[in-house]
């Protein structure tokens, strides 16, 4: 190595002392997700009553969402979960979110997606207090993934669909790969991730996380 490499290798070294020290670190609220329902305004009249709306129990983080008074049983080959809560408002079609434990509960097969994504998946049945539907689209586990509003994500230069890591804290830290970005004005940035994954972590509902860039 000339001189000319040795003084350029020492300024780069310098500076990226330097820029990962100034670079505070992101941090993320998690928040962890139990088994849910959305539903359409067809199924919630079949499972509650013709003309029947959902009723808000508590606000969720994201502003417009709550979780319903309403719950539902859910029921597979080899056994039901109740008291499922049904989350609002009504969408335009209905989708089942389930963790990882309840599909061997369920005795189902259940594909790992994002929210939304409604390609067919085995059927399962949703059950209430005046009806019966079999739902076969839109049922999943679903993937862990953070929220954040335009502004935040255009700052970080992350876009809706990017993959990023993040690291937890605690006696059980961990890093986790594969969490998808869904990035939108209006929302609040958090971590969504299920029980099965956060017990893993030692992880509760606003517990900080750090996202890694």
């Amino acid at each position: 190595m000339d001189q000319q490499e040795l003084v350029e290798s020492i300024v780069k070294s310098i500076y990226s002392a330097i820029y990962s020290v100034a670079r505070p670190a992101v941090m993320i609220p998690a928040g962890v997700s139990n088994r849910h329902v959305h539903l359409c305004q067809t199924d919630v009249e079949v499972l509650f009553g013709k003309g029947a709306q959902l009723h808000p129990l508590r606000e969720l983080s994201q502003e417009g969402f709550y979780a319903a008074k309403e719950t539902v049983l859910v029921a597979g080959p080899k056994g039901a979960i109740a008291n499922v809560r049904v989350l609002g408002p009504a969408r335009s079609h209905s989708q089942v979110e389930l963790m990882r434990s309840d599909t061997r509960k369920l005795g189902i097969q259940v594909p790992l997606r994002l929210s939304g994504q409604r390609a067919e998946s085995q059927p399962i049945t949703i059950v209430g207090p005046c009806g019966t539907i079999v739902e076969n689209m839109g049922v999943i586990v679903a993937w862990r993934h953070i929220h954040m509003n335009t502004a935040d994500a255009e700052r970080l230069e992350l876009k809706d669909g990017d993959v990023v890591r993040i690291r937890t804290g605690g006696d059980r830290a961990l890093i986790l790969d594969q969490v998808i970005m869904r990035v939108a004005d209006g929302f609040k940035p958090e971590l969504h991730i299920d029980i099965d994954e956060a017990n893993a972590a030692d992880l509760s509902n606003g517990d900080q996380i750090e996202l890694l860039l």
